[in-house]
């Protein structure tokens, strides 16, 4: 299973980006999707989810702000963060994630990760 993040840069406080994850390999129909982010000298920290069934979870500092969605295509499946409004306190390295059962804000619930992209957003 490989998870490839896309889609991170630098913007302005106020801007918009969207967050792309290309998930290749993975062959069950259920699965729970997440985005995670890690700035420096903080932990790591759920930011939004989505299950099978497309329920949607986000943390209380995005809620708003930041919608989480999921494409199937064929084999693959994409999850998108389209994320609005951005504030200085966004800037971190934004990681997916996916797990086969298990869904929560809880990183070690989640066995597949990308190798994150880097969102800076400046005031």
């Amino acid at each position: 299973v490989q998870l490839v993040e896309s889609g991170g840069d630098s913007v302005q406080a106020g801007g918009s980006l969207t967050l792309s994850c290309a998930v290749s390999g993975y062959v069950y129909d259920t699965s729970c999707m997440a985005w995670f982010r890690q700035a420096p000298g903080h932990e790591r920290e759920g930011v939004a989810r989505v299950s099978t069934a497309g329920y949607t979870r986000y943390t209380d500092s995005v809620k708003g702000r930041f919608t989480i969605s999921k494409a199937k295509g064929g084999t693959t499946t994409t999850l998108y963060l389209q994320m609005d409004m951005l504030k200085p306190e966004d800037t971190a390295t934004y990681y997916c994630a996916l797990d086969r059962f298990r869904c929560s804000f809880a990183g070690s619930d989640f066995t597949y990760w990308g190798q994150g992209t880097q969102v800076t957003v400046s005031s």
